[in-house]
């Protein structure tokens, strides 16, 4: 019996007008049975915030969401932060300090309420601000007007895969630190610290919750997702997953972001 469902927000439940009403129907019934619905998604929960809206999940108490690829775990009620895995200051550095010579990649930075972006892309911008994540441009060459706010994720942006796959070389053939590394939405290269991941805050989230991973349900799409999904019970992918996360799954569906979510939650939870 599934008791928890986590679920990759972008290119998995979420497209490029939002969430489907057919999605978001299908959660409501799943939660109103008494199973937790959880978005474990790269971005900070302060963007996941109209989401929860749409489904009546916004500032309750015992319900969740993961953040930055599993950099924090967040109460919904009052947005309590119950677990952050940061970068330390001296990490993030060596990081950017990489990253900031690549003038053909955009660079994220997040702490656990921003988004800055150094070497702003126009059409990432707008990428970003469609899906309701608030931006802020980084003029700055170092990480030292950041100091004192904890940094959980760095990544870069560049549409050419071979790109995104060296940069990934060469940011961890420069660190001297377990640097964890994933690609995500055709477009992002991400950085967490080593042993942080959506699947190691599944667990963590489910042992607070008394939750077995046979009862856990992971839906993603991407290879960001296959830590999560490689840790429940009852991994899927939507259809427009790659090769390498259906790799992982249990089961795919056969919609898209578009109803892909509400077909595995009729299929596996409400039975219908």
């Amino acid at each position: 019996m599934i008791k928890l469902v986590v679920s990759d927000l972008d290119e998995t439940l979420v497209g490029p007008t939002g969430v489907s009403e057919v999605n978001i129907q299908a959660i409501k019934k799943a939660t109103a049975l008494g199973v937790k619905f959880v978005p474990n998604t790269g971005r900070g929960f302060q963007s996941v915030q109209p989401l929860l809206e749409q489904l009546g999940l916004r500032n309750q108490p015992d319900e969740y969401v993961i953040s930055y690829n599993g950099g924090a775990i967040v109460e919904n009620k009052d947005c309590r932060v119950l677990q952050v895995n940061a970068l330390s200051a001296t990490q993030a550095t060596q990081i950017f300090d990489v990253v900031k010579q690549q003038l053909d990649y955009a660079t994220h930075i997040y702490t656990l309420n921003h988004v800055y972006v150094y070497n702003p892309d126009p059409e990432d911008t707008a990428y970003m601000t469609g899906r309701g994540v608030k931006v802020e441009d980084y003029p700055y060459k170092t990480l030292e007007p950041l100091a004192g706010q904890p940094i959980v994720k760095i990544i870069t942006m560049n549409h050419d895969p071979k790109k995104r796959e060296a940069i990934r070389k060469e940011v961890l053939g420069q660190v001297d630190f377990d640097l964890n590394a994933t690609f995500s939405s055709n477009r992002y290269t991400e950085f967490n610290l080593g042993g942080v991941d959506k699947g190691k805050a599944t667990l963590a989230l489910a042992k607070r919750l008394g939750i077995q991973k046979d009862e856990i349900m992971a839906l993603g799409d991407n290879n960001n997702d296959i830590a999560m999904l490689s840790q429940v019970g009852l991994p899927v992918v939507v259809a427009n997953a790659t090769a390498d996360a259906r790799r992982v799954a249990k089961h795919v569906t056969q919609g898209d972001f578009t109803s892909g979510v509400a077909e595995a939650i009729h299929q596996f939870i409400l039975g219908d």
